[in-house]
């Protein structure tokens, strides 16, 4: 039985005031969360990868097993717009998902303000919003891993004590989702590869599973209680949206280019309307 916590969050200052520990970080006497944050525009959805999407979601995970294709081609394809080549399968998949394509990875953020604006990103009249809190660190303790974030030079060494040889056999072994002894998920830290990432405090979680959720993979694992859901009611979706552009935190911050300036002006100036607009659409 699923044992996530779910709260209300009415506002940015609730939020705020939710995921702040109680207690100083022993280490640094300072108040430190040290959890990761994803952020949806519709509380009913899972946890779903890029990949598990990729074929619809009702039902998803049906093009799994493409994983491999999937990575071989954009190798294939993108080698001449890569330069130097990443040193490693990991900073390429890190590529690969920056630039939309389906992988296993789910994206986090060890901001919870960063994982609102997503949240509430995409005007969706009468959806709750949520943003999801993984304790990562617990995960780590589950599956016998130490209490640090990883970078990506770390993974090979994850897997290999986990019964895999290289990136590419977990990504072609279907078999091993289904051994408890193979299971892991893990987070880390993608390198610095665009300016992007670093102004989204960026973060990954790596699962072994990709047949299922993850939220139901921590589920399978007795581990549901390492994620908590701050659900954000439709009806206070555009106080948190405005509350969020008041702290700078919009796509001018999340994407730092000349994308991100155009993204926040049209959205900015449209969202006075944009709400009622979609009402009138769906009616």
């Amino acid at each position: 039985m699923s044992e996530i916590q779910e709260i209300e969050i009415r506002s940015l200052t609730e939020l705020l005031a939710a995921v702040t520990p109680e207690i100083a970080d022993p280490a640094s006497g300072r108040l430190r969360d040290w959890a990761v944050y994803r952020g949806s525009g519709n509380a009913n959805w899972p946890l779903l990868t890029s990949l598990d999407r990729l074929g619809g979601i009702d039902p998803a995970h049906t093009k799994a097993q493409l994983e491999e294709h999937i990575l071989r081609t954009f190798i294939r394809y993108s080698r001449p717009y890569i330069a130097p080549l990443p040193p490693n399968e990991w900073e390429l998949l890190v590529i690969a998902q920056h630039h939309g394509v389906p992988t296993r990875l789910l994206d986090w953020s060890y901001s919870p303000f960063v994982a609102a604006h997503f949240a509430t990103l995409e005007p969706r009249p009468g959806i709750d919003r949520v943003v999801w809190r993984l304790d990562w660190k617990r995960v780590h303790e589950h599956f016998g891993f130490a209490p640090l974030a990883f970078l990506i030079e770390d993974l090979d060494e994850v897997l290999r004590g986990k019964g895999h040889e290289s990136a590419w056999d977990l990504f072609r072994a279907e078999h091993y989702a289904e051994q408890d002894d193979c299971a892991f998920a893990c987070l880390f830290d993608p390198p610095a590869v665009d300016t992007r990432l670093v102004a989204q405090s960026a973060a990954f979680t790596l699962c072994s599973d990709k047949n299922q959720s993850f939220d139901q993979f921590l589920d399978d694992c007795g581990l549901s209680s390492a994620l908590t859901r701050y659900v954000i009611p439709a009806a206070r979706v555009d106080v948190v949206r405005d509350q969020l552009d008041l702290c700078g935190i919009d796509e001018r911050k999340i994407f730092p280019d000349l994308g991100g300036i155009a993204a926040q002006v049209r959205r900015y100036y449209s969202a006075s309307g944009s709400s009622q607009e979609a009402k009138e659409v769906n009616c």
